[in-house]
């Protein structure tokens, strides 16, 4: 029987060592790889084309949401569950809008995320009960929600370089950490500010938190 491929992405290294050998005890479970940030889990992605990426949200540098949707972009094909220890609605949409298949809390039991597991690679979506509520309609049905903006106002690298911004790094930092120059980085500091309609740095960082990019301030 061919084994379930699978990339766990969280910065967290015991949690990311803990789930990987619950995960490789059950039957038909492989884990491929493990990543500890958003741009390792998108080149990892590519290299292994796994069948389930299990995403933390919040990581340094890349969060899970811009990871999910550059994964999704290079390879729909794979399913992607956030697991998060954050249950505010901008979190849970975005992950939604971002193209993820489940959402499960880091405080939810191993058993259920093994229900996840199973529910999502069968085509469907799961949402643990703690955020359910959050993303259905009136008649339980799952409902859209476009309110994690910042995916459609702003270009991959303005997303990028918003949340280094929000993580309180300068640019000459920034430029390092993405390859480009801090020319660069202060074009893409400008277009941030006027595509946002934001003056200040504190407001760019306040921005960027709001709309779930970066949690290293909350």
């Amino acid at each position: 029987m061919k084994k379930v491929k699978i990339i766990i992405a969280d910065d967290h290294s015991i949690l990311q060592h803990g789930l990987c050998n619950s995960l490789e005890m059950e039957k038909g479970f492989k884990v491929v790889a493990k990543a500890n940030s958003g741009h390792s889990a998108i080149e990892l992605a590519t290299l292994h084309r796994p069948d389930l990426v299990i995403m933390d949200v919040s990581m340094p540098r890349l969060n899970g949401m811009e990871a999910t949707k550059q994964i999704l972009e290079k390879n729909p094909e794979i399913k992607i569950i956030a697991l998060s220890m954050h249950m505010e609605k901008i979190y849970v949409t975005g992950m939604m809008n971002a193209g993820a298949s489940g959402y499960i809390l880091k405080s939810c039991s191993f058993k259920e995320l093994i229900v996840c597991i199973q529910t999502v690679l069968s085509g469907k979506q799961f949402f643990c009960r703690e955020v359910k509520h959050l993303v259905t309609g009136t008649d339980g049905s799952l409902a859209t929600d476009n309110m994690v903006s910042v995916f459609s106002l702003l270009s991959k690298r303005e997303r990028e370089v918003l949340q280094l911004i929000a993580e309180g790094h300068k640019s000459r930092k920034i430029a390092q950490k993405l390859n480009i120059s801090v020319k660069t980085v202060d074009i893409h500091r400008t277009h941030l500010k006027a595509k946002l309609n934001i003056h200040s740095i504190a407001e760019l960082t306040k921005f960027a938190i709001a709309e779930g990019l970066t949690s290293s301030l909350l």
